[in-house]
């Protein structure tokens, strides 16, 4: 599916939908109705006319109610959900061709000059239906009420030739003559011009989506790669600063511990220094790291691969885990972009976390499915013993594991790869009946370096 940002879509319906086509469907509507119901246009029509005049009334007026509430929806569109406004779009597109339809039975046909505004809806849906495929359904749908309505039309004219026929009275209008002669070449090049231009609009937006996508992809593959090379420099540079002036505190240390030995007590100060030592050393650790993950390189992540490749790290083929996974993974994911290493960690600890939770026996269920805000959702669940709800709050932060060998940093290190993508992490949990991890995954984000 191809997919369009939220915001641009919002700006082609305030464009194209609110700007030009509410008040030129007001304008027209007004003249249908002046037509339908004032002028005598319509006046001294056969009774199949007119049994149809009847019904193109009634629904033009449904037709204007419609589009009245679709009208009100679109003005406030900025305090209303983008999905909301979509599928407003979506009707109104939809209930555009079948009025133009039902007009189309009165005024000709096949031969109607409204021939021509079916060939604007097909534009007009082009430049504001988000979805391709979506498009080319409407426009479809849209030619299909055109012949149709020229189907109609030709019905009518039959029925209202038998009536003449049959009884003597009355004679067929020229719209019903012309019905009934309508050559055949003449109706195939009109589906037919409706049909190509319907695919030639599907195809310049599918090569407009695709070059756009393209476009983000390239500018968040630089950005994300100079963020990682520039925590690299920090990190080095900062290691570099402070790692010699540490090595001189340290010995500094034993040297007070000397003068401890004389009868001086420098105990609180040592400690002091010990704790300052220890703290900077966990910072530096942690700058160290942040530069050999720069070591990698930005890419297009397949999160389907990486839970594959995750069960095969966690579970390699030949080991004695008597463990069963279940599989659930909807297709079409969309790829994400930044290191592979990062997104694989994360599913490698989880995985890990329900494996040693079970002991090594039980069930894992893992599923991945597109959202709709262009996201991935990752689920793990095990069937182990459960979670406490008190360590439910802290269980993300270093050092904190419910495992007697555990040391407390891989669901730590899962939350800063999934926030440092944007994304969230979270579990639900029940002592018995086992724990989900639930991963958010954005697709499309900046990297953000946490502080």
């Amino acid at each position: 599916t191809l997919r369009m940002d939220t915001e641009a879509f919002l700006q082609r319906v305030r464009f194209v939908e609110r700007g030009v086509a509410v008040p030129v469907k007001a304008v027209v509507a007004a003249l249908v109705l002046y037509f339908l119901f004032i002028a005598g246009w319509f006046s001294d029509l056969t009774e199949p006319r007119s049994d149809a005049l009847h019904i193109v009334r009634t629904l033009f007026l449904f037709y204007v109610a419609i589009n009245v509430g679709a009208a009100f929806v679109l003005w406030g569109m900025n305090q209303v959900r983008p999905i909301l406004v979509q599928r407003v779009v979506y009707c109104t597109a939809i209930m555009d061709a079948m009025g133009m339809g039902a007009l189309t039975v009165l005024t000709g046909g096949f031969e109607s000059i409204l021939y021509w505004v079916f060939l604007g809806l097909i534009i007009r849906n082009a430049a504001v239906i988000p979805h391709a495929e979506v498009q080319i359904v409407v426009n479809i749908f849209s030619s299909g009420v055109y012949v149709l309505a020229g189907v109609l039309d030709g019905a009518l004219a039959r029925e209202e030739w038998e009536v003449v026929r049959t009884t003597g009275r009355g004679r067929m209008s020229e719209t019903s003559q012309d019905a009934v002669a309508e050559p055949l070449e003449t109706l195939i090049l009109r589906v037919l011009l409706l049909l190509l231009i319907a695919a030639c609009c599907y195809g310049i937006q599918v090569l407009l989506d695709r070059r756009r996508r393209e476009e983000q992809e390239a500018e968040e593959f630089s950005v994300k790669q100079h963020q990682l090379q520039a925590a690299g420099r920090l990190a080095a540079e900062v290691a570099h600063q402070l790692k010699n002036p540490l090595g001189i505190i340290n010995n500094a240390v034993y040297s007070l511990q000397r003068n401890v030995r004389e009868g001086r007590s420098v105990t609180p100060q040592i400690e002091i220094i010990r704790e300052e030592i220890e703290r900077s050393d966990r910072i530096l650790t942690e700058l160290m790291g942040y530069a050999q993950l720069a070591e990698g390189k930005v890419e297009k992540i397949s999160v389907a691969e990486e839970l594959e490749r995750a069960v095969s790290l966690v579970f390699p083929v030949g080991s004695k885990f008597d463990v069963v996974i279940h599989w659930d993974v909807g297709p079409a994911l969309p790829p994400m972009l930044g290191q592979r290493g990062h997104i694989l960690e994360i599913f490698v600890n989880l995985l890990a976390n329900a494996r040693e939770a079970m002991e090594g026996v039980g069930e894992i269920w893992i599923s991945a499915h597109a959202t709709d805000s262009y996201s991935v959702e990752v689920r793990i669940q095990d069937n182990g013993p459960g979670i406490p709800p008190e360590l439910h709050a802290q269980l993300f932060e270093a050092y904190v594991t419910t495992k007697e060998k555990g040391t407390g940093l891989g669901l730590a290190i899962v939350r800063h790869n999934t926030e440092m993508y944007g994304g969230r992490v979270h579990l639900e949990s029940e002592i018995g009946k086992g724990t989900t991890f639930v991963v958010m995954l954005p697709a499309r984000t900046l990297m953000r370096l946490r502080r």
